[in-house]
């Protein structure tokens, strides 16, 4: 979800673990030259989840933290392509936390109908995060770096 902290996770873990970092959501803006907010607006929601789809399927790096896009999950090819790289971690808040850290998700290029509320799209997807984790970590309460060492321990 968005909120989650995926990518400040991500690139704090891959510090640690020495790794290298990959953002999903800054490669679908780099190679459609556009923010994630504009291909939803220009091509629609299932377009950007088209692109994350491809992206996810290129992905091949080793010892690579890969932070992707909340709905990652709506691929099941790519979830799968995921879980070859290594383990898929689900990064659970509840919902208060979520709108409380994101705010105003209007101009954040979810990939979901924009008539959807952000508990709408919460509720749609945490099923899909909970069936595609390998791992599931509780973040309630905890700063990024209780995070990150909780990540390291289960790993």
């Amino acid at each position: 979800m968005p909120g989650c902290g995926k990518s400040t996770v991500g690139v704090l873990l891959a510090k640690r673990l020495g790794w290298g970092f990959i953002d999903t959501d800054l490669l679908i803006q780099q190679a459609n030259q556009q923010t994630l907010q504009a291909i939803v607006e220009q091509q629609g929601f299932h377009a950007l989840r088209q692109l994350e789809e491809k992206i996810l399927l290129g992905l091949s790096p080793i010892k690579t933290v890969i932070a992707t896009g909340g709905s990652a999950v709506y691929s099941e090819p790519g979830i799968a392509q995921l879980k070859t790289l290594g383990q898929v971690i689900y990064l659970q808040l509840p919902l208060p936390t979520l709108i409380e850290r994101v705010g105003d998700f209007s101009q954040r290029g979810i990939a979901s109908d924009q008539k959807a509320s952000f508990e709408q799209i919460f509720t749609e997807r945490c099923p899909l995060y909970e069936k595609s984790a390998n791992l599931q970590i509780d973040c309630a309460g905890l700063n990024t770096e209780q995070v990150v060492s909780k990540i390291i321990t289960l790993l």
